[in-house]
Formats: C-alpha cells, structure tokens, sequence
C-alpha cells in the first residue's frame, strides 16, 4: 500500500506566549500543498526501514513512520511487522512539515491496510504525541493552529487560482534557536481575522515573527522575498522557521527567475 505525504506552508506566524511546559504558544495558518514524499508499506513478517531520495539523517529506528508504527503497536499488540519504504522528496528542516506529514500519513495508513477503525480524533492524539503538527496532516486541510500548532480550527481559504513558488535555500534553521529570539506578544493584527482579506491586502497585514532574527542570520532569505516581490507575486514570506521562502502569484504567471544552482525550487501552478 502506497500513500503520498504531503508538505504544508504557514501563512502568517505569530509567537504569543510562553508555556510553563517549556514549549510556546503561537497562532499560523497551515495551508496544505501538493508537494509529496511516497510512503509504501508491505507485510513481510520483518519490520524494516529503508529510504531513497534525499538522504534521510540519523538513526533510521528513530525515523517517525517507525515511532508511529510502534505508537499504534502498544495498543494494538497484534499490528504485524511490516516493510517500510519512504522515498524523500520533501526538503527537510526546511519549515514544510515533510516529516510530521510522514508520521501522520503512516498512521492513516496501517489504520486502513489493517482496519483499526481509529476515529479521525484518535488519530489525531496519536498524531500530537509525534509531534506539534503531526494532528494538521490528519485534517490536511487549511487551518487556524493555535498553542502548540496542534489546536486546529479549519477555515474557509482556497488559494487554487493562485499560483506557487517555494524556494529552498538549503540553510538549516535551528527551531529552539529561532524560538529563543522572539520575544513573545499578540499579533498587531488577529490572524485569523487578516487571513479572510483579500489576498492582495496580505503583504501589509499577515507576517512572521520569526524572520526578522532569521533574516539577520541569513539576509539571503529576504533577498529571495524581494525577488518574489519584485517578480511578481501578490505576497511572499518565510514558512515555520524557514528556510523555504513561498511566494504567492497569479495563476499561471510566475515570472521565469534565475536562482542559485544550489536552491531547491518547487513550482505548484
């Protein structure tokens, strides 16, 4: 059985509070698009891990298909062993959501193959307990995330006669790092509400708290909002704590720019 995650961006990001657990409160929208890894799953008696496309770091026992695929195991002991295989095509710590969309997946996928017959809302506690915003993937559809990015309000925003640009520099943001540098306040502007304004209206409404520090570190980043801006696009901004950069176009008129050889570029048309 094969199933294709999907990547998410954040439209707007706001840090408003600290959490006596050590985490922050913060308010986004997440906006699922088709940008997807591949995720196959086969029952061979052994329980294996294995990965193609861009190189997947660390211990693969700790990889997140395999956490979720023992999260479900100690309550459905009988789960049998099975042969995993993700192909990696999402940028990872790249501010996407490549890897939470992979544990959410992979739970939503031995639900079905085995027929647990998990709610959506007890997928979403397993999901909580891989990760912030592992639950969204299980909606995996536009999204007002508040507290931790897991208490999840869907909302009515279709972006599909726009057009998409992501572009990954390939520079790894430090996610305690950058949380460390914001200083948390309420939004000049309530989300939620900026987020039904026309698209055109975003660039003077809707931010991220986090690139002010992070463009200070890597003042390439702005240059790529810039040229977003500059080519084009209606808005532009950082996604999570970055590094990929998505600009919002016309449909179908995203102008043809020249980006470093080394940038990843993804374009949803």
């Amino acid at each position: 059985m094969i199933v294709f995650p999907n990547c998410k961006i954040n439209l707007g990001l706001h840090i408003t509070g600290r959490r006596a657990d050590g985490f922050h409160d913060l308010e986004t929208i997440f906006y699922p698009l088709p940008l997807n890894d591949a995720l196959e799953v086969l029952s061979p008696g052994t329980l294996q891990f294995s990965s193609s496309g861009i190189a997947v770091p660390g211990d693969p026992a700790d990889n997140l298909c395999l956490r979720a695929f023992h999260l479900l195991q100690q309550d459905f002991p009988l789960l049998p062993a099975v042969n995993i295989h993700l192909h990696k095509h999402i940028p990872m710590g790249a501010g996407l959501g490549g890897g939470s969309a992979d544990a959410a997946f992979m739970l939503q996928l031995l639900n079905t193959k085995f027929r647990l017959e998990l709610t959506t809302a007890q997928l979403m506690d397993y999901a909580a307990k891989l990760g912030s915003d592992c639950p969204f993937f299980i909606i995996n559809q536009p999204c007002f995330a508040s507290g931790r990015g897991e208490v999840l309000e869907p909302v009515t925003l279709d972006l599909s006669g726009y057009s998409f640009l992501l572009v990954y520099p390939g520079i790894h943001v430090n996610t305690g790092w950058a949380f460390k540098q914001v200083t948390p306040q309420l939004p000049a502007h309530a989300l939620g509400e900026m987020i039904r304004l026309p698209v055109s209206d975003w660039k003077e409404v809707i931010g991220n708290d986090f690139e002010v520090p992070v463009f200070q570190v890597h003042p390439v980043l702005a240059d790529i909002k810039a040229t977003m801006y500059a080519s084009g696009a209606i808005y532009a901004g950082m996604s999570g704590s970055g590094s990929t950069m998505v600009g919002i176009f016309p449909k179908n008129k995203i102008a043809d720019i020249l980006w470093d050889a080394s940038y990843r570029v993804f374009v949803m048309k």
